[in-house]
This record gives C-alpha cells, sequence and structure tokens, in this order.
C-alpha cells in the first residue's frame, strides 16, 4: 500500500528551547513534533523521575476508594480483587493482590474465563462470591460499563470500588449533550470521568492499581517508598495496553524497563531465560512483543490465572514450569493468528465489502481470543477500521481495532441499538451482537463513516531530515534518551534524499533481509541499512522502475539512488559496533 511521506514542520525557535531546556537542536524538535513546548516539560519528559509522580488522592474517589478498603481490612472482611484476562488486566490483579496480602487483607483474586464469562463482572460470579462470604470487590482494568453487575452487587449487600481506566458510555439528549453513564458503586476510581481533576487521564488499568497502592500506603503508614516495587509490574501493563507514553506513563514504563532488566521478580526472570532475553537489557520491545504476548496468551487460549500465578509466585521449580507454559501457549497463539490472518485477508479480497472504509468481518471459526489480534493485522494491511467477530457462547463476539483518523468507540456509540454489550477506546474496543445485526452494523457503520480516501492513505510522519554525514555515535546515543518509545512517542524517523546505494544484499534463511551499503557524500564513508520483511516489496519497486532486467541491479546498483526514512541504532556483532540504519520505508529517488 502507498504511503504519503511528511515531513514535519514547526515555526518554534528550535536553538532557544534547545538551549533552555539542555537538549540538542534534533532532541528539541522531535520533542516540539511530539507536542513539547516548555523547557519545564521537555525536563520532566527528559528525567522521567519517579519524584514527578502526581498525588494519588487528586483522583476522584480514591480518598473514598482507600478507606473502604482500610475499613475491611481492619474489619477482617473478605475482599476479592476482580481483574482482567489481558496483560493490562493480569498486571493490575497482581498489583492489588501482592499489595493488599502485604497489608495483612483478607483477600482473593478472580480473573474471568473470557470465553465462559466474558469481559468484565459477571453477575452469576457476582453471586457465586457473595456465597462464598465476599463482601468487597475491588475492580481492575473493568467495572466502568457493569451497570447491571454493580446494581446487582449492592443488591446482594456487598461493597464495590471500581478502578478503571476505559471510556465512559453515554446518552445523547435531544440537544446532543452527553449524559454519561456510571455504575452506583461505592467508589468509582477512573480518571477519565468528567468530575474527576487528576492532571494525567491516560494511565491503564495497571497505572491506576499502582497509585491506589501508592495511597493505601500512606492510609495504613507504610512506607511510600515500599509501592515503588509495583512499577515493575505496571511498566508491563502500560506497554502492552499501548497508552500514551507520555507523563506519568514515561515515568512508569521507563522505570519499569530498567527494574526489568534485573528483575528480582521469580516467575519474570524464568520467563525472560525461556525467551533468551535474561542478559539483554530489556527495552519496549521486549515487553511488547515477547513478554506481554506470553502473559496474554493464557488468557486467549486457557486462563489468565496462570499468568497472575507466574508474577506471584515465589517457587523456582513452579515458577520454571509457569514460564514454560506461557511460552509454549504463545507459540500456539502465534501459530493460529498467522492462520486466520491469510484466511480473512483472502476472504476480503473476494467478497463485494473489500472497498468498505469500516470492515466488518465475521468468520465463526476464528477462536474468540485472538479476534483482537487478527483484527490489528488487517487493520494494518488494509488501513481502515477493522472488526472481527467470530461464534461466542451466546451471540457472535469480537474485537474492534481503529486507525488515528477514526473515534471508534464513539462511533459505536451511534450503533448502539444493534450492539448487544460493547466497551474499550477510541482506537480498540470489544463488543457482542446478534448475528442477524451484523451486516446492519456494517450498513450502518459505512453509511455514517465520514472518512476520506485521503484518511485511509497511511501517513508516514518524519522528524527531521537528516543527512547521512551527520549520523554519528553522539547522535544514538542522544536518541536513545528519549526512549522507551511506542505510542505517544513514537521512535524518531530521519530521512535522506537521493542516497546513492553502492550494494544491496538479500539476507536471511528466508531471504526476507534487505541490507543495503549506502554512501555518505562529502566524507568518502559508507554506513549499511537494514530492512526486515519487505524484499518483495523492493523487488516489485525496482521491477517497475527497470522492467524485466531489475534483478541486474541487484547485483549492480550502480546508479540507484534511494530516498529512505530511517532511525540510526548501534549493531553489535562479534564484539564489534557499528552505527547502521533501521530503515523503515524507501522508495527511488
Amino acid at each position: 500500500m502507498e504511503k504519503k511521506w511528511l515531513l514535519r514542520n514547526t515555526s518554534k525557535d528550535i536553538s532557544s528551547l534547545a538551549k533552555n531546556s539542555g537538549v540538542s537542536e534534533v532532541t528539541a524538535k522531535i520533542l516540539i513534533n511530539r507536542g513539547f513546548s516548555s523547557p519545564i516539560n521537555i525536563k520532566k519528559f527528559m528525567r522521567a523521575s519517579i519524584n514527578d509522580l502526581y498525588d494519588p488522592l487528586l483522583m476522584k474517589d480514591m480518598d473514598k476508594g482507600t478507606a473502604l478498603i482500610k475499613l475491611a481490612i481492619e474489619n477482617n472482611q473478605k475482599i476479592v480483587v476482580y481483574g482482567d484476562y489481558d496483560a493490562d488486566g493480569v498486571t493490575s490483579t497482581v498489583i492489588m493482590y501482592k499489595a493488599l496480602k502485604h497489608c495483612g487483607a483478607n483477600v482473593k483474586y478472580h480473573v474471568p474465563d473470557r470465553e465462559h464469562e466474558g469481559y468484565g463482572i459477571n453477575s452469576d460470579r457476582i453471586r457465586l462470591l457473595n456465597e462464598e462470604g465476599c463482601k468487597v470487590v475491588l475492580t481492575c482494568d473493568n467495572g466502568i460499563a457493569a451497570i447491571e453487575q454493580v446494581k446487582l452487587a449492592k443488591e446482594l449487600g456487598m461493597i464495590v470500588i471500581i478502578t478503571d481506566h476505559h471510556e465512559l458510555q453515554f446518552e445523547e439528549d435531544e440537544p446532543g449533550t452527553r449524559i454519561f453513564k456510571v455504575p452506583i458503586a461505592d467508589a468509582v476510581i477512573n480518571p477519565k470521568q468528567k468530575e474527576c481533576n487528576y492532571p494525567f487521564k491516560q494511565l491503564c488499568g495497571a497505572g491506576i492499581a499502582f497509585k491506589f497502592v501508592q495511597a493505601l500506603y500512606k492510609k495504613l503508614g507504610i512506607d511510600e517508598d515500599m509501592a515503588h516495587e509495583f512499577i515493575e509490574i505496571a511498566g508491563i501493563g502500560t506497554i502492552c495496553d499501548v497508552v500514551d507514553l507520555v507523563d506519568e506513563n514515561r515515568i512508569i514504563a521507563k522505570n519499569a524497563l530498567e527494574m526489568l532488566t534485573n528483575t528480582k521478580n521469580i516467575g519474570l526472570r524464568y520467563l525472560k531465560e525461556i525467551l533468551s532475553i535474561n542478559e539483554k537489557e530489556i527495552k519496549c520491545y521486549h515487553v511488547g512483543f515477547q513478554i506481554g504476548p506470553c502473559i496474554n496468551a493464557t488468557g486467549r487460549l486457557e486462563s489468565a490465572a496462570t499468568s497472575v500465578e507466574l508474577l506471584l509466585c515465589e517457587e523456582e521449580g513452579r515458577a520454571k514450569d509457569l514460564a514454560k507454559i506461557l511460552f509454549d501457549l504463545n507459540q500456539k497463539r502465534q501459530e493460529m493468528t498467522t492462520q486466520n490472518v491469510e484466511e480473512v485477508i483472502e476472504l476480503i479480497e473476494q467478497s463485494t465489502f473489500k472497498n468498505d472504509k469500516v470492515l466488518v468481518i465475521y468468520k465463526d471459526t476464528i477462536h474468540e481470543s485472538i479476534a483482537g489480534i487478527v483484527a490489528g493485522r488487517v487493520r494494518e494491511a488494509f488501513n481502515v477500521p477493522t472488526i472481527i467477530l467470530t461464534k461466542g457462547k451466546e451471540n457472535p463476539k469480537g474485537s474492534a481495532r481503529s486507525i488515528t483518523e477514526y473515534n471508534l468507540f464513539e462511533e459505536l456509540i451511534k450503533c448502539e441499538e444493534l450492539l448487544e454489550k460493547f466497551g474499550g477506546h477510541p482506537m480498540a474496543a470489544g463488543l457482542s451482537i446478534k448475528e442477524e445485526n451484523i451486516e446492519k452494523l456494517r450498513t450502518k457503520l459505512n453509511s455514517i463513516c465520514t472518512l476520506s480516501d485521503d484518511d485511509i492513505i497511511p501517513k508516514v510522519r518524519i522528524d527531521q531530515r537528516m543527512p547521512l554525514s551527520k549520523i554519528n555515535y553522539e547522535l544514538v546515543y542522544e536518541l536513545e534518551l528519549l526512549e522507551p518509545f511506542g505510542k505517544g512517542n513514537p521512535s524518531p524517523l530521519l530521512a535522506e534524499k537521493n542516497i546513492s546505494i553502492l550494494k544491496i544484499d538479500i539476507l536471511g534463511k528466508n531471504a526476507n533481509t534487505l541490507k543495503i551499503k549506502c554512501l555518505m557524500p562529502g566524507v568518502n564513508k559508507w554506513i549499511d541499512g537494514i530492512c526486515f520483511n519487505r524484499v518483495d516489496e523492493f523487488m516489485e519497486m525496482l521491477q517497475d522502475r527497470f522492467g524485466e532486467g531489475y534483478m541486474n541491479y541487484i547485483s549492480n546498483p550502480n546508479g540507484i539512488k534511494l530516498d529512505l526514512i530511517f532511525s540510526p541504532q548501534i549493531n553489535e556483532y562479534n564484539g564489534r559496533k557499528s552505527i547502521q540504519l533501521k530503515i523503515l520505508e524507501f522508495k527511488l529517488s
């Protein structure tokens, strides 16, 4: 799919901002592109200090919620931590349960079964927990949409404290005023509430669980610094839930990565070992694409309680066994995902709706646990909002993934009458629907869709044009200070035009890696560029330009010039370090 390259520009005084912030002009320009415009904010961003975390009691109902838990501990009331089955829900549950245990609470945890209970609070489970003597329900990473379930719990005489970060559901009256729906819980802790004055609104479930523990420890007279041990676990949830890595999320994620590199958590140590990353400095990539998927796999294919047990485990042999279970389940999940993505893309290509601006796909053979991953991959392939539905216990259910230009949650609200249940964010959602309403949903979403043809062209936003001769170790180390990279703080993208190519190699067991030797003009040097999984695309580009003789340019690229978008990085091989370009995009000059 052809992409539009856009160079970010600014009218701000880069030189002055760089000087007053103590960073280079390159870093200042990148941070301006990320929305930072004052030295104070840039300095705070760069230091990512735990000391800059906000007071958790600024969050609406935090004082009330922690007071209720304190009272429950003092009265030895049985508390249930009610979590969720994804990585954010698992890490939230671990934080809450372990902290409450430390406080001497009579506590258990429950992570719902994806297939039999579904997302969020389940009414039958609430009745069962009540029969077991649970008097207090403390949710994490769920509950904000559980209007009826919370009402039931209250009718049964239970105390309910919600900690959640998902969007609030709402109705619109005739003038178009939004009336938000909030469960009648004893305390509702979610910074996205209109009445909540907390300075940062984008914490994930694990981030809010960590803030809850901070406040609870303070209330119980426990050294607040002891709560900092949970930053490591909160960081996993933060990175895996793909929230913006700015402000408190950046502080949590950056400090968590440092802790994870030398983790004392037995379960994480064995998981890192089986992933062959136990000797590496842990980066966002390792959490988002290796550790996180293993944690997620248990909730997708079996029970997320296995991942909770791993993160709580203090026995070496059991931790090793659990890590192997997580690893094997993730391998199985990867195979299932690849097969389903290929089948869905083929289905779309042969369908009458392949040109829809919102794809709604129903395929009852997809395992419901991987519907979200499949939706994400299909969204990447077509760059349009995608809903993947599969057979559920009662009705079809599934997941949706969106693009920046389309607020998925709000568009689903407009179709609320067609849905049985839904919830989520602007970029991701979960839903259930009657089979007879699927076609109606597809029709309505596309009829009210305001996406233009330009909106669905993928855009690559370049931070700065960078001559290859100016790329050095100092620049690379400087850019590393901006880590961790992710949503809200993407890896800086640099670009240059008319790069002369000296050599082209096709590498890898599957011949899917492109290595390009690039001339650095004016200094009579060269620098390697590496590009993964784009060889076929590169060959097609050459064939389109040069015709049948295009293969000659692989063996002799003399005269070829490329425009490249890249990130410079350090390459270590056989004990030797060198700078190479990680090539993200390419085109012939």
